[in-house]
Parts: C-alpha cells; sequence; structure tokens
C-alpha cells in the first residue's frame, strides 16, 4: 500500500479520511459528538487536569498540617519553636518531590495503574490512565517544600534572637539555601522553562546537587546542635541518604556508546543503538554529547526479535539540528529505561494512535509491539521523503489501514475530526495523540470535552 492521503478530496473542515480499503481511502462526513454536561465539561478543561489536581491536592494537605501546626500541635509557643517539626515537614515534601520523579519509581507506578483488566468499568480506567500526570506530586512537593523552608529559616531566624541555641552557621546556610531553592523555583515556571529550556535544564541539575549539598550540611549541623541526638539515629539523615542514591542512581549508570546514523532527509536522522540494551516498548532514553550540560529524550523504537533499538529525531531546534547536521559516531546515555505516556494503552482494548510530524517515533514502538490492536492517524509532510521509504514501508506493512495525511499536498487536517472518525471507525475505546503542545491539547481536550478518553503529553518537565 502507498502513503494513504485524501488524493480526490481537498481538506474541509467536515471532510476527514478514513480507511476504506487497503489500497484506497474514501472521503466521509463525520459529526463531533456534542459536548458532555457542563459539570463534566469544567472538570475535563485543561486547568482542572490531573496534574494540577495533584498539585493541589499536595498544597492542601500542607495547609492541614499547617492548620495543626498552629492549633493542637502548638509548634510555636512564646518560650519554645519546634524547628525539628518544621524540618520534617520540610524534607517530607522534598522527598515527594525528587522520589516521584526516580525512574525504578515512575515505572512502578505505570505497572501498577496499567494492571486493571479491560473488563473494569471504562471511567476506572479512564481515571487510570491519567497516571503520567504524577508530575503534580512533584511540583506540589516543592513548592510545599520551599514554603516550609521559609517558614523554618523565619522560626530558626526569631528562635535565635529569643536566646534558643541556634548554631549561626545553621542560620547563614539555611539562608544560603533558601536562596538557591527560591532560584530553581522561579526558574521552573512553565513560561519561563518554555523560552529558556536550556537555562532551566542547567539550574535545575546543577542547583539541585548543590541544593542536596546544602542539605547535608543544613541537617548534619541542625542534629548537632540537638544533643540528645546521634547522627546515625537521625531519621533526617537516612531520608537524606535514600534522595541522594536516587539522585545519583542515574549517573551511576553513565556511559559512551557507539551510534549509527542514517539521513532520510535534512530534517531526520535515524539513530540506531545496539550496546546490549534493548528496552521495552514505549519507553524512552536520554542522550546527550556534553552529559553535564544537556540531555534529551527519545522515544525507544525496538523491533521485534532483534537487539538494540532506534531513535528518531527531528530537527526541532539547535541541538537536534547539530545532532542531524553533524551526525557523531557516539553518544552518552544515562538513567533507567523510563515509560512513557503511551503505556497506558493496556488499558483499553482497542486504541487510535494520533501523530503528527515526528510524533511517529513515539507511536511506532508500540504500533510494532501490538500489544492493544490500534489504528494509526499520521499527519506529515512529505511522509516519504522526510522519512524515507524503508520507515513508511514499515509502518505501512504493521498498519495496512493507516490514515496517512499528506499536508504538503492537501494542508493541515481537522485533526480532531480525524482522530473521531478513526475512532468511530475503529469502534477505539480512547485516543492517544503524540503531537506539538498546542495540537496535543486540541485533540485531548476536543474528545474529552465530548465524552471520549484521550491522552497526550503535559509537557509538566
Amino acid at each position: 500500500m502507498s502513503v494513504a492521503s485524501p488524493v480526490d478530496t481537498p481538506a474541509t473542515p467536515a471532510a476527514v479520511a478514513v480507511p476504506a480499503a487497503p489500497e484506497r481511502l474514501r472521503v466521509a462526513r463525520v459529526t463531533l459528538p456534542p459536548p458532555t454536561s457542563l459539570p463534566r465539561r469544567i472538570l475535563k478543561h485543561p486547568r482542572l487536569m490531573h496534574h494540577h489536581r495533584l498539585v493541589a491536592l499536595v498544597l492542601t494537605a500542607n495547609l492541614a498540617l499547617l492548620g495543626h501546626a498552629l492549633t493542637h500541635g502548638r509548634w510555636w509557643s512564646t518560650d519554645h519553636t519546634n524547628l525539628k517539626a518544621i524540618s520534617s515537614a520540610v524534607l517530607a515534601n522534598f522527598a515527594l518531590a525528587i522520589l516521584i520523579r526516580q525512574q525504578y519509581v515512575i515505572n512502578l507506578l505505570f505497572w501498577l495503574a496499567t494492571r486493571a483488566p479491560t473488563r473494569w468499568p471504562l471511567r476506572i480506567r479512564w481515571t487510570l490512565a491519567k497516571v503520567y500526570h504524577f508530575g503534580g506530586l512533584h511540583v506540589g512537593g516543592t513548592l510545599a517544600g520551599t514554603l516550609w523552608f521559609l517558614v523554618f529559616v523565619a522560626s530558626a531566624t526569631t528562635a535565635a534572637h529569643r536566646g534558643e541555641p541556634v548554631p549561626i552557621s545553621l542560620l547563614v546556610v539555611s539562608y544560603l539555601l533558601l536562596a538557591l531553592l527560591s532560584v530553581i523555583v522561579t526558574t521552573a515556571r512553565p513560561t519561563y522553562r518554555a523560552r529558556h529550556h536550556d537555562r532551566f535544564e542547567r539550574v535545575h541539575r546543577f542547583g539541585g546537587w548543590t541544593a542536596l549539598a546544602l542539605f547535608w550540611t543544613q541537617t548534619v549541623l541542625f542534629v548537632r546542635a540537638d544533643h540528645d541526638r546521634n547522627l546515625l539515629t537521625a531519621p533526617q539523615i537516612w531520608v537524606l541518604a535514600i534522595l541522594t542514591v536516587s539522585v545519583a542512581l542515574p549517573w551511576l549508570r553513565l556511559r559512551r556508546v557507539p551510534v549509527e546514523i542514517t539521513r532520510p532527509s535534512s530534517h531526520v536522522a535515524l539513530a540506531r543503538f545496539d550496546h546490549g540494551a534493548t528496552p521495552f516498548a514505549g519507553s524512552s532514553t536520554a542522550i546527550s554529547r556534553r552529559p553535564l550540560w544537556e540531555w534529551h529524550s527519545f522515544a525507544n523504537v525496538p523491533a521485534p526479535g532483534e537487539t538494540g533499538f532506534r531513535l528518531t529525531i527531528s530537527r526541532a531546534g539547535d541541538w537536534t539540528g547539530s545532532f542531524i547536521d553533524d551526525a557523531p559516531s557516539h553518544v552518552w546515555v544515562k538513567g533507567i529505561t523510563t515509560a512513557g505516556v503511551a503505556n497506558i494503552e493496556t488499558l483499553f482494548t482497542k486504541v487510535v494512535y494520533v501523530a503528527t510530524g515526528s510524533g511517529i517515533g513515539p507511536v511506532l514502538p508500540h504500533l510494532l509491539a501490538r500489544k492493544v490492536p490500534s489504528r494509526l492517524v499520521w499527519a506529515t509532510r512529505s511522509p516519504r521523503t522526510t522519512y524515507g521509504n524503508a520507515l513508511v514501508d514499515e509502518i505501512l506493512a504493521d498498519q495496512p489501514d493507516a490514515i496517512v495525511w499528506d499536508t504538503a499536498e492537501h494542508g493541515k487536517p481537522d485533526m480532531v475530526q480525524l482522530a473521531y472518525a478513526a475512532y468511530e471507525a475503529f469502534r477505539a475505546e480512547a485516543v492517544i495523540c503524540i503531537s506539538n503542545k498546542k495540537l496535543t491539547w486540541q485533540v485531548v481536550h476536543g474528545l474529552e470535552r465530548r465524552g471520549i478518553p484521550a491522552y497526550g503529553a503535559i509537557w509538566d518537565s
């Protein structure tokens, strides 16, 4: 089958291509279902997505803890400040923020969420599939931990002025750490991160390592100030040790590996790895040419029955452009193979994959693995010219009924209607969209507000 496109009908908002036979497509007019009830539409709004709900949950729990501290807990009194309790609140929140980003923890969350059988009610599976919103716990824990640390510094300063035994060295380190945490949180704002991603990444990495070192210093000083406690028996020391191992673990797997690069066009590089690791379908690998400065994650594409894997790297900035134009012979890899959003596919009996451009990279391993019956909708510019005949033929061999819309010939389609047409024709239970941020939101929100389970990346890190 050749690349499918609606060759007889121009792209209009009302017309979408749906497969009619292996060798051709026919045009069908589809009517999107009406939006669901107002309360359900409100809950499906992006501002109320599960990521934000988890942020709100963590902050609400901390507000409840603050209420307890101000009343029954009596953390502050006229002659004493319970700095130990405040410090524990700081550490608990930062432990949540760090551990929820640990690769083994992420894989465990996906594994637990996808244990539900497809015979369970769709509404339950619909919610479980939102597991990839776990980043809300990271954001909530970081914000709450920083605010609690501000409270700790203010309380320790007040206690020192009041004559309580607070070492000056503890205050100095605490103020340094508070300033650093403020910089990290400020540069992690979504708007700043989108405009200055490389700077955000470096601040997050080097600032995070420095903050961890300062936390160790501050905690040792704090425990030693309490003469009734020993370092080895202090719970804070052991929690910090766990967090340090969690942060260090990906870097302990750092190595330089060979890579074979083929370039179907000046827009795409296909990177082939075979260094003894065959990751599972739907996972991602981070690669770098300068491991201390920047890392970029791409979806792994293992081929059934073969060792190694491929990465599809499209021109999307200075780093990817340099990678394509000046292909390296070796790159650095680190970390643990980590589950991605589309791993939630096993919660459904059938899924429709919607991809645009290089979004085909994260989708392809799921199509090849065939864990779940799926249908592909792929809108891209000149697919054979851009990605090469070999890759397109591989896709069509696995997905003979795929809708491949050539935007160079027929313009940009209405992706919500295109996705819905495939969803209806395939009698799917869910839609998974891999695209840029704007279009992903259009598809996911456009379908969810009409009562159709839809999923896509949320760009929370």
